[in-house]
């Protein structure tokens, strides 16, 4: 099983900024988060993180016999100029031309479909190790939706129809038939932290 963990909290995504390629650290709520994640993502065969540091203090605090991997194509979508600014700043005419067109691509950033190209290589790679034993992956909320929309089949539009919350997990099983989602956002490992 691929199961994916977005990484804890950060004070950027805690103030409702647009959080790509930028890289704060997890705040003290975000490293507690990701070590409530332990018991949920089991005993892992491989670990792997986005080379963010915010995904990598994730992966670490979980605290597994493992090590981590860094893998970048796992990393966040890049938001170009808008990284690190409030939504409400994002222009209305950037997300509408976004949501029309999976090719449309930020000044200085990338696209969705590029996005979902990198990640859906990525669970390719994993998806024969994830058949018969659990991978984690720690990345971010844009990747993720990736790997669900791999996992279903579906074209990357599908992203701006899910939420996924901070330190929430994904869980993607291999059967002989190829994937299937099994959760998505599970966030009960949370729920003493609250």
């Amino acid at each position: 099983m691929i199961i994916l963990l977005r990484h804890g909290q950060t004070a950027a995504n805690a103030s409702g900024l647009l959080l790509g390629r930028a890289d704060p650290p997890l705040t003290e709520l975000g490293e507690r988060q990701a070590r409530a994640a332990r018991a949920a993502v089991g005993r892992p065969a491989r670990l792997i993180a986005s080379p963010l540091g915010r995904a990598v203090a994730t992966a670490e605090a979980l605290g597994l016999e493992v090590p981590v991997e860094v893998d970048d194509r796992w990393i966040e979508l890049d938001y170009g100029e808008y990284d690190g600014r409030p939504l409400a700043e994002v222009p209305t005419e950037m997300w509408d031309a976004w949501r029309r067109n999976n090719d449309y691509t930020p000044p200085g950033g990338e696209s969705m479909t590029d996005l979902g190209r990198r990640v859906r290589a990525a669970c390719d790679d994993l998806a024969t190790l994830a058949s018969t034993e659990d991978v984690v992956v720690v990345s971010h909320v844009s990747p993720i939706k990736a790997a669900v929309a791999w996992a279903l089949g579906v074209g990357d539009e599908v992203a701006w129809r899910m939420f996924l919350g901070v330190a929430s997990i994904t869980r993607i099983a291999i059967g002989p038939r190829g994937p299937s989602l099994r959760s998505y956002n599970e966030a009960h490992h949370l729920d003493r932290l609250t």
